[in-house]
This record gives structure tokens, sequence and C-alpha cells, in this order.
């Protein structure tokens, strides 16, 4: 029997229309899925006023730029907030927005908010929230928290919820094994999304699998299968099925850390880009990640006409690889920049103030002045860290001419400690300085590395104070050997007072793994964590100190991870420290950092709300714990340089440069 996926969101004047292209078999689901009888218009009969009418207790719970950001939600997707207007609008008009509110500002609630008040006026919308693997978590929590009455099913987790249809659940045998019942699972909470007014969660990387990602490799592969087996062992229908679906139903489209699918070549970039959703939602605290490229590609997916809006000069000024690093780093210098050494009139500059105009109708920016009128406060410092005799040897032994990748890690991993090194792939000339068994014999001596002896030492003195560190690295290795000084010296245990989080550990663990770290009765100190797989979407608002052991070349990720602690909900004061070694390359990588926070600041200033106007007072930036370690008599010579609140500001061209 034929699959056929009735449209109960129609376009105006349009009201039993067939979903073009869902036409397959899907086993004892084909007639539940088949809803054309008594199929009713997908816009709910309302009273007069706005839609804050339909929430008149939840709107005064919401800071101005929440509010600010639900009216500029309805008035780009729906034109309007009148009920009355809304009665005759198309639901299926194309209508796209980008949230740009600063990491840990409540883009989530507000966006909960939002999704209640639409479902209300729109019942048969379907939405669908896309977001990394973690942040399911966080969204399935939120919905909890604020009950909204309103059915979450995440495809991602493998057991049922309980608010599925009950229709739905009849396929799933319960006491058989989970991964048997994977494809019924999600078909339950497909279905039951479909049938009833509810919301679907899914990763990107289950969006692009279901969806049909790499297509070609895939087609590649099924005809290698057929040569070999026979018809009863082709690929189940149910994946088709589930990517048509996610394709074409969706009347709604939520994509949480929307920068993430940025890259054109990407599978899940063209997996988003073949969505027939309409009314499209970007949530991103850091939109500008790398380069106007990216930014162009994030642009298209949320407003697929934007190719036909950009002129021509500003889409070749896009895709221009020479704006992706104009300054080489030794024309940089750390100085304290007055209002009149800041140079203006650059062409690039212009060019950007262009793209930005065609920006700001559809892009809400909020820079995160809620957080500095609600919270404590926030000090941010680079820390130039002198490396020991060892470390600095092993340093100037790294080849230059090697690949990109190569170089990198190697001076990043013998920045943390020369043990690291042997970490890497060496060259015969690197192999011929390193002693191995000395390397080794000092593997847990924290005192042998520069940013190793700064972090054991700071961690003690962090616990003595009763503050909990978050450390942040790109690369396992470090965190790894991390953990077992911190063991060996301090004589913690690893799940206890030492905690650690990287991409590989399951996601039930890492909500557990959270959880545990925020309580303020946990036993835990400090946090180790990947820079990948854990600086977005998650609150860790327990630790009040955050460091970045290594530089990244996208400030945007450092953002995101500095925002793990300093976002709403938290009670202390969030100090952040940036690890450089003397006279390695980071120096250079963190300049070229800065200007590309530089030009973030000009694409994503804020233009639409006036609550967004930065008000800072006196704030105390004295550190303690860092002070406590520049006087000490065994730890001052590892100081270099210690710059407060950093970033684009102090840095200026040297002058001759």
């Amino acid at each position: 029997m034929a699959l056929i996926l009735v449209d109960e969101y129609p376009s105006k004047g349009s009201r039993n229309r067939v979903s073009s292209g869902v036409d397959t078999v899907l086993h004892s689901y084909d007639d539940r899925f088949n809803i054309s009888e008594g199929d009713k218009d997908g816009v709910s009969p309302q009273n007069e006023g706005t839609v804050w009418d339909l929430i008149p207790d939840i709107k005064q719970s919401l800071y101005p730029h929440q509010q600010a950001g639900f009216k500029f939600i309805w008035t780009n997707l729906a034109r309007t907030m009148n009920l009355h207007n809304l009665k005759t609008a198309d639901p299926s008009s194309a209508g796209g927005c980008i949230i740009s509110h600063a990491p840990g500002t409540g883009k989530t609630r507000l966006t909960i908010v939002f999704l209640q008040t639409y479902l209300e006026v729109f019942p048969k919308c379907r939405p669908v929230i896309i977001a990394p693997a973690i942040i399911l978590r966080t969204w399935e929590d939120e919905f909890k928290k604020w009950n909204i009455g309103v059915p979450f099913h995440n495809l991602n987790t493998p057991e049922l919820s309980g608010k599925e249809h009950i229709d739905a659940t009849n396929e799933v045998d319960c006491s058989g094994s989970p991964h048997k019942n994977k494809d019924a699972v999600r078909m339950a909470k497909l279905y039951s999304w479909f049938k009833e007014k509810s919301i679907l969660g899914i990763s990107y990387q289950l969006f692009e699998k279901l969806a049909g990602g790499n297509s070609k490799k895939k087609n590649r592969n099924m005809r290698k299968e057929k040569k070999h087996a026979s018809m009863k062992e082709n690929p189940e229908p149910e994946t088709s099925v589930l990517g048509k679906v996610l394709l074409e139903v969706p009347g709604l489209l939520v994509l949480d850390e929307g920068h993430t699918p940025r890259n054109q070549r990407s599978s899940i970039w063209n997996v988003l880009s073949r969505i027939q959703t309409q009314k499209r939602i970007i949530l991103s605290g850091t939109p500008f990640q790398n380069n106007f490229v990216e930014l162009y590609n994030t642009l298209c997916l949320v407003k697929p006409s934007f190719p036909d809006m950009i002129p021509p000069e500003l889409k070749k000024f896009c895709q221009s690889r020479l704006m992706q690093e104009r300054k080489a780093s030794q024309d940089f210098t750390w100085e304290q920049v007055s209002p009149g050494n800041i140079t203006t009139g650059n062409p690039s500059d212009v060019k950007i103030k262009q793209l930005k105009g065609l920006m700001d109708p559809f892009v809400h920016v909020h820079k995160g002045s809620i957080l500095q009128e609600n919270l404590p406060g926030l000090r941010d410092c680079v820390l130039i860290l002198k490396p020991g005799s060892l470390e600095k040897e092993i340093l100037e032994s790294i080849e230059c001419s090697q690949s990109t990748f190569n170089f990198e890690r190697k001076l990043a991993l013998a920045s943390v400690h020369p043990w690291l090194f042997l970490c890497c792939t060496l060259t015969k000339k690197e192999k011929s300085v390193v002693d191995r068994y000395q390397l080794e014999r000092l593997q847990l001596s924290p005192h042998e590395g520069a940013k190793t002896r700064f972090l054991v030492e700071f961690v003690r003195l962090c616990d003595s104070v009763g503050e909990k560190v978050l450390v942040f690295s790109q690369f396992i290795d470090p965190l790894k050997l991390i953990m077992d000084q911190l063991k060996s010296h301090l004589k913690w245990d690893e799940g206890k007072e030492v905690l650690y989080m990287s991409g590989e550990l399951g996601q039930k663990k890492k909500q557990h793994l959270i959880h545990g770290f925020n309580s303020e009765d946990s036993q835990a100190k400090v946090l180790l964590a990947s820079t990948n797989a854990c600086s977005e979407g998650i609150n860790l608002v327990g630790a009040s100190r955050v460091v970045l052991l290594d530089v990244v070349w996208n400030p945007s990720v450092e953002r995101q991870a500095i925002s793990r602690a300093y976002r709403l909900g938290q009670k202390k004061f969030v100090y952040t420290y940036h690890l450089i070694t003397q006279d390695t390359a980071e120096f250079a990588k963190y300049c070229k950092q800065a200007e590309k926070d530089r030009l973030s600041e000009l694409v994503f200033s804020a233009q639409h709300a006036e609550d967004d106007k930065t008000k800072i007072g006196a704030v105390n930036l004295n550190d303690k714990v860092l002070d406590t370690m520049i006087e000490h008599e065994k730890l001052k010579d590892l100081f270099v340089k210690c710059v407060v609140q950093p970033k684009e500001r102090d840095l200026i061209k040297s002058p001759g440069s």
C-alpha cells in the first residue's frame, strides 16, 4: 500500500495538498500516515489582540532582549503579531531570521516561548529543532522545566518518552533488543509528531544520516551489496521514509548552534539545503566563525533567497580568500588603544557595513548586556608563560617544513608539557633531539611544562577558596596528562574530584556529569573538557574559573567555551585565562583571532533594541588567586606578561609596520 502524506499545513487556498515525492511502502504505518480525511486548515481561530495575549503571564518573565527577539521572530516569519490578521496568514510563505544573542543569554527559553505561541496559532505546523546531540538533552530538560503542554520528541534517544501517540507504540517491542527496536522507536516518535501538536528534536548528524547525507557514497555501497545479497537483505524502507518526511513535512525549522552547517562542501549543509520548509530560524551566539564565505553559507540556509538579494560585488567580496586572514601577526603588539588611535575608512570595512545593511532586517542581535546587568562580572586575561629549558629546546626543534596540521599540533602539545611531544609523529630530525627516556621519566612532573606548572598550582589554590575550574583543550592528550598529574600530586580521583568530558562520552553520561559538576553538593573540583565536543550549548555554571589551554583559529570557539560558565544562572564572578607559551607562534595565532573578532563585531553590532546598550559600572578586577601565584617566590619567574581584558581593542600595529 502506498504511503501518502497529506499536508496539514496548507498554503492559503490549497488545503488538501499532497506532499510531492513521498510515495513509498511503509509496512503497517502506511494507513496511519494517510490523514487526508477530515483535514482542516492549519490556522487556529483566534480572538482579537496580539500573540502576547496568548501568554500574558509569561511575557513579564522574559528579559527585554527576549521580548524584542520574540517580536522580531513573529514579524519575520508571519509578518504580524495581530491575531485577527493571522487568521488569513499564509503559513507556508517564506520567512527566516537569525537570533544572534550572546551565548548564555536565554535563546532556548526565548524559542520555547515562541514555539508555544506559534503552535497555538498554527497547531499543525510540525516544528523541527536540529541541534548538536548533547544540546538536545538540554532542550529536553528545558521543555520539562517550562512545561508548555506540548510534547517534545527527541529522535536521538533510543527509548520512548511516554508522550507518544498510543497508536504509534504498538509497533515497539519493549521486551526486545533496543538495537532492533531503534527504527520502530524513531518511527513511533515521528508518527506522534506528525499526528498531534508536538515538536521534534534531532541532531545534525542523525538528520544527515536519515535525510540522505553522502548519498553518492551510500548508492555506491548499495550497488556493491546487491551483488552479494539477496532481496531479503536489502535495506529497510523506513530510512527513506524518515528522510522524505524530514525533508518535506516540517512547517517550521529551528537550527540551534546554526553556524554548525556552515561549509558548503559538507554533507550536512547540502542535506539541509534540500529541506522544503519555508519558515526557518537560526539560533547562534557566534554566527561569524572563520570568514565571510562561511557567513554567506549560513545566510543562504536561513534565507534561501539570499543569493538573489545580494549584489554581485558583495557576493564576490564574501567569497574572497583575502578576507580570511588580512593582517600578518608580526604587525601586532600589546598596547592599550585610545579612541584616537582607532583607524577608519578601511575599504573592506565599507563592504562589511553594506553586507550588514542587507542582513539587518532578518538578524536580531543582543551583545550580552543582560549578562553584565545580572551577573557578578567577568574578567578575561591572557597569560604569557615562560617555558623551562627542556621545553624550550623541544619547541625550537619543531620543523616548520611539514604540514600545517602536524606543526600546529606539535606546537600546541609541546607548549603544555614536553612529554606530550612523544604523542606526535616526529620527523627524523625531531627524533634526534628527543631523549625519550628522560621525557617519560618526567611525564608526571607538572613543573617541566609552562602550562601544567601553572595549572596544577592554580587548581590547588582555587580549591582552597572553594571555586571550581573548567579547563578546555582542543586536544585529548593534554587533558589526560593533566588528569594523571592532578591524581598524582593532589591525590584526587577521576570521577570524584576530577571529571573528564570528551566527544566519545555518551549523551546520557555527559548530561549526568554536567548535573554532577554543577551541584553544590558535588565533590568535583575541576572539569577537563574537549573544546570541540563541549564548548557549545551546555551549562557549566558550577565553574567560576575557565582556563583555555591552547589557542584556536576560530575566536567564536573560545567565546562559546567561556560562555559555558559565564551565562544566566551563574552566581559568582567568572575569571578566564588564555594560556600562551612565550616565543611561540601561539601569540601570532591569538592576534589573528583578534582580527576575526573585530570583523565579527563589525557585522554583528546591535541594531534593533535600546536594551542592548551596555552599561558597565565599576567592576572589581582583583584576582586573588592569580595575584598569589604571580607574587610567589617559586612561581613568579613563570609569568612573562599578564594582559587583562585584551582582544582587538588592545592590539594595534607596531610603529614602523
